[in-house]
Order: C-alpha cells, then structure tokens, then sequence
C-alpha cells in the first residue's frame, strides 16, 4: 500500500472521492509529462519516433484493458462522446429505426441518439428501477431495434449492469451493443470479447487516472467498414506518413476514426497511469474498490439520517457510493463537505462519492466523521 500512497501524494487534510468525475493523476504520470515538457523545450521533435513508440505502448495496454483482439481495433479519441458519435453518425439509419438505452443515462449517451430524431430514429428509455433492469432493458427490443447502448454503470446511482447478460441478448435479437464503459474501465475487469459487445468507448480522465481530452473506443473489425466516416485528415489513411501519394484510402485499423496528429503530450500521460493499472492488476484494482466502497457503505449506515442510494449487492456496484441525508438538500450537503475538504459531486439522487484502489483507510474515516457532523447539523 505505500507504493500505491507514494503514487498519489495528495495535500494533507484532503479526502478525494470523486473518482467518478475526474481523478488524480499518479505522480509517474506528471513525472511522464515533465520529461515530455523538458524535451520539447531543450529539442523539439527532434524525437519524435520515441514518443509514438509510447503512442504505441499506449494501444497496447487500452487493448489488454479491454481484452481486444487486436491493437488493430483501438482508436484514441478525444473523448466518450466523440466516440458514440462516431457510431451515430456512422450507422446508416432508416426512418423507424429504434435505439434502447436506460432512463438514467449520463447525457453523452443519450444526446447523440436524440439528434437521430430528424432521420426518423426513436428512442426507447427504460427504467432500471426493477429487480431485473437486464430482462428490461431486452424486452424492450423489437424487430424495429437496431442498437441497444447502455453505461457499464451508471454514473448517478452507481447500478452496474450484467454486459455479458446483455451482450447475448442482443446477438439474439441481432442488435448491435454499445457500451459506455466510462464508470467501469480502470475500475474493474472489462472484457470486451466477453460481452459480446460491437463498441465501446470510455474518457481517461476518471477510473484510468489519465488526462481530460483523450479516450478509447473500441470497434468491432467486421463493423468498421460499415461505418460512415465523418473526420478525415492525414492520420485515418492506410499510408500515413506517404505524403506524396495522390490516391489514399481509410486505414484499415480503427486509425481510421483519428483524422489528425495525435494528442502526444495526453498519451504520455494515461501510458504512464494504465502501467501503474497493469502493475497493481485490475482483478485486485476491483477487489480493492469494492473494499473501500464496502467500507463507505458500512460507515454510513451507521449515521442517523443518511440514507443509501446506491445497489447494495456487491455484483452490482462499482466504484459509486450514492447517500442523501434526510432533510437536507443534496447541493447543500456537498457545499458543507467540501468546505471540510471531502471532494465528492451531486449527481441524480444524491451525492456521489467514489474511492480508487488506493485510497486509505484514514480518508475513508475522516469523510465519515464530516458526513456524521454535517447530518448533526
């Protein structure tokens, strides 16, 4: 544990628990960056190649994180929603179409299938408030559905969906699946092939430890020429680097989707954090989590007032702890906690706190005692 405290030297007095928005770099990542900022200053591009060896490092660990067959199916993204724009955008569309998601999803993965609206595409939202949300969710589907996208978990009550579930339900019904991995990648196995999934996209910024403004998606080989594409640029053709050739063609990889340079100083960054995921493992990255999670659920059960919000069956939880305190506001209550320095976010139906792997025990107790004083209050 004091490797994993010595990655993450916070400021004293600080109790970081929102994970679930954006997360703390490890110090090898800001490490990465500096040496990355003292080389532009002192050289230039002069190496430029060493730093797309890293690139390449990079799609390596997202295709092990994500279990992909190949690197060859990995795109780096700018983020979750240009991904599922990409698949949006990229599906040909037939007026009648449907689209089922869930009623509780992040508005990335429901605004892109609402502007399908003007080419005759519905969209079918349903409640995962029952004790089947998977059963749900699939008897939706009907000969008109297309695709089914849904977030691994959802990012206000923390409901962990079963994939793989779903994932056979829809090759069935022969329904393409998307996943919104975002709120699961980093913080417990993915696998991709198990699932069964066509795509999956995630941002960097919050279970993997990485900067805002790069992300993954992940697209079935067989899908990605069937995609439409709407960015192009030197990047997404099959002989990059051939800049005198007059006639080109889309990469054949999920290159394909990255039309321009690629984010260099961002890769630095998230190569460094998944290498600390790769080392620590994320079988026992997960079991970790749900230690800490189990801990902040136990805590606050015991304090008067606060009630959970958040699936108590470990299969179904994450990295999501989601309380409310009777009689207060939930704006109102996150204020107060952060003023006693617990960082956490408001979101759905309370305030959301979320632990990584390494959070220590003693932040954990510290944001107990401010959450027993503020429901006193």
């Amino acid at each position: 544990m004091t490797l994993f405290l010595d990655e993450f030297p916070q400021t004293p007095g600080l109790c970081y628990l929102n994970h679930a928005a954006v997360a703390p770099w490890p110090k090898r990542a800001a490490e990465a960056v500096r040496r990355f900022a003292d080389e532009n200053v002192s050289r230039g591009a002069r190496d430029y190649p060493q730093w797309m060896l890293v690139e390449q490092r990079l799609r390596e660990r997202l295709t092990r994180l994500l279990n992909a067959p190949s690197t060859d199916d990995i795109a780096l993204v700018k983020n979750t929603s240009e991904a599922l724009s990409f698949v949006a955008s990229g599906l040909t569309w037939q007026a009648g179409d449907d689209i089922v998601i869930s009623d509780e999803e992040f508005p990335s993965n429901r605004i892109v299938w609402e502007a399908l609206a003007s080419q005759g595409v519905t969209l079918t939202k349903v409640s995962l408030l029952g004790d089947d949300p998977e059963a749900a969710l699939l008897a939706a589907c009907t000969p008109r559905t297309r695709l089914m996208s849904v977030s691994a978990v959802q990012f206000a009550s923390g409901l962990r969906l079963d994939l793989a579930r779903l994932g056979q339900g829809c090759r069935e019904r022969a329904v393409l699946f998307c996943i919104d991995a975002i709120q699961q990648l980093g913080a417990l196995p993915f696998d991709v092939q198990a699932y069964d999934c066509d795509f999956a996209m995630a941002d960097g910024h919050k279970w993997l430890l990485g900067p805002e403004g790069l992300g993954v998606f992940y697209c079935r080989a067989d899908l990605r020429p069937q995609l439409k594409l709407t960015e192009y640029g030197w990047h997404m053709v099959e002989r990059v680097g051939d800049y005198s050739r007059e006639e080109w063609q889309p990469a054949v990889s999920a290159r394909r989707f990255e039309c321009g340079s690629p984010n260099v100083l961002g890769c630095m960054a998230l190569e460094a954090s998944l290498s600390l995921l790769e080392e620590v493992g994320m079988e026992k990255v997960g079991r970790l989590i749900d230690e800490r999670v189990q801990w902040l659920r136990d805590g606050l059960m015991q304090i008067p007032g606060v009630r959970l919000q958040s699936p108590a069956q470990s299969e179904r939880r994450a990295g999501i702890v989601s309380f409310t305190i009777s009689g207060k506001d939930n704006g109102d209550v996150w204020q107060a906690l952060m003023r006693r320095q617990v960082v956490c976010i408001p979101r759905g139906p309370g305030v959301r706190f979320s632990p990584h792997f390494y959070t220590p025990r003693q932040v954990i107790d510290e944001t107990l005692r401010v959450v027993a004083e503020v429901a006193q209050q």
